[in-house]
């Protein structure tokens, strides 16, 4: 989820709980702070991708860094007080993030495996809309405060409850109309009953639509898995290192510009986003001791 989304998040928890203007500082900064290896975009893009979401999002960081406010606070609030809010704000941030695509490594730093629910996209109006509500008429209808800020989390729980099934819904209805190996679908910005979805065969990849409300799938693209001497040697760029490592559907296609070749990978989950999103380029020549990489570029 967006910043503002987790921010708001925190704001409506805090307030919910507890009056108490420490509660409320500590659940805001602990609904964000998932987030400090945002740090990490400073280095590298590259460097970013591969461990964002990575080990502030984990189960150990979620045990272990609300003991700091809880023992600070222990004599002001207490430390069980403390600990469950900051514990919570922190979890909550998490479980928002585990709802999209890109992935969460919330068993870090025992499992490096990444993990989505795949049934929100990044920026969610349907997420942050109620909570940002709540906070505006809470401004003007001072004693109904705790049920407005109640009200906006019981609606979020009962969207992402219906998400999940559209989400079941749309995989079913797709695994009726084609037949594949491997079935994957998306959420699109904005849409509950259009879903994006990605299917595998033994030598390509189709992409493209379910639309729950027509009943009809229509195919996007279709995307031929090759083997190429030029494709294995572009797994050693870095770029390319750090967008295998969050993909799910990685295809690359070889073009041909004079004497270089060009080999362009692309992460099929995102494939509904306009541009180059999610996407490591590499340039390569030929040499006496075989294909050599002269340039990489990541877009994410």
């Amino acid at each position: 989820m967006d910043p503002v989304t987790h921010s708001l998040t925190g704001f409506v928890l805090g307030k919910t709980i507890s009056k108490n203007k420490t509660i409320l500082i500590t659940a805001l900064i602990f609904s964000l702070l998932p987030d400090i290896d945002y740090i990490l975009r400073i280095h590298s893009k590259e460097l970013f991708l591969t461990y964002h979401r990575g080990i502030t999002h984990g189960v150990l960081a979620l045990f272990l860094l609300p003991l700091i406010p809880a023992i600070m606070f222990r004599r002001k609030i207490g430390f069980l007080k403390t600990y469950s809010i900051a514990f919570i704000a922190y979890g909550v941030h998490i479980f928002f993030d585990l709802t999209n695509q890109y992935g969460t490594k919330i068993l870090s730093p025992f499992d490096s495996t990444s993990y989505a629910l795949s049934i929100t996209f990044i920026i969610d109006p349907y997420v942050l809309i109620p909570l940002l509500l709540a906070v505006l008429f809470s401004l003007k209808f001072k004693k109904q405060v705790r049920f407005l800020y109640v009200l906006s989390i019981v609606f979020i729980i009962f969207y992402i409850g219906v998400k999940v099934y559209c989400k079941t819904e749309a995989r079913d209805f797709l695994k009726q109309k084609i037949e594949a190996q491997q079935y994957r679908v998306y959420p699109l910005p904005n849409d509950f009953l259009r879903w994006w979805f990605v299917a595998k065969f033994s030598d390509e990849y189709i992409t493209g639509f379910v639309d729950l409300l027509s009943k009809k799938v229509y195919v996007d693209e279709r995307y031929k898995i090759k083997n190429d001497p030029t494709i294995l040697k572009s797994k050693e760029s870095e770029s390319v290192k750090a967008l295998l490592s969050i993909s799910k559907h990685p295809i690359a296609n070889v073009k041909q510009e004079g004497d270089t070749t060009i080999v362009i990978w692309r992460e099929l989950s995102y494939g509904f986003l306009p541009g180059e999103r999610f996407t490591a380029k590499v340039w390569l020549k030929a040499s006496p001791q075989g294909y050599k990489i002269i340039n990489a570029n990541l877009k994410i």
